[in-house]
Parts: C-alpha cells; structure tokens; sequence
C-alpha cells in the first residue's frame, strides 16, 4: 500500500473521523468529501476504491484495502491499549 494511503488514514484517525458503530463495524469519514462516509466491516469497505482494488492493482498480489480500512486498524491498534 502507499504512503499516501497511510497519511490519509492516520489523518481520519486524528480528525476523529472513525467511529465504532457495532462490534467489527466502523463507520469512517470520506478523506475528500466531508458530507460522506463508508463502512467498515471487518476486511471489507464499501468506497469505490475498495471495490475496484483489484482492477487498478491487478497482478500486483497485494490484498485489497483502503484509507477507510487502513484507519480502522490504526483506531483499534491505537484504541486497544
């Protein structure tokens, strides 16, 4: 994954911009439109980036993920202590 990927996840994470809506469920702010946002639900994101990983990564053998995704798991790394 990018840098960029991971600077704009950690910005959701310190702008508060992820919430915990159920267990394994989160609800992350849009890093570009501030009126949206997606969830985050388990491994998978519902932002068109998540779902079109693969077509722009093809071959690349990478798992698929997102800033959205991405700052989920730096509020739970961050939240478990």
């Amino acid at each position: 994954m990018s840098a960029k990927t991971i600077k704009k996840a950690e910005k959701l994470v310190e702008e508060d911009g992820v919430a915990l809506v159920s267990e394994d469920l989160y609800q992350v702010r849009s890093s570009s439109d501030k009126s949206k946002s997606y969830m985050v639900d388990g491994d998978t994101c519902d932002c068109f980036g998540f779902k079109n990983y693969y077509k722009f990564h093809h071959g690349k053998g990478t798992k698929a993920t997102c800033s959205h995704l991405e700052a989920v798991k730096i509020f739970k790394s961050r939240n478990s202590k």
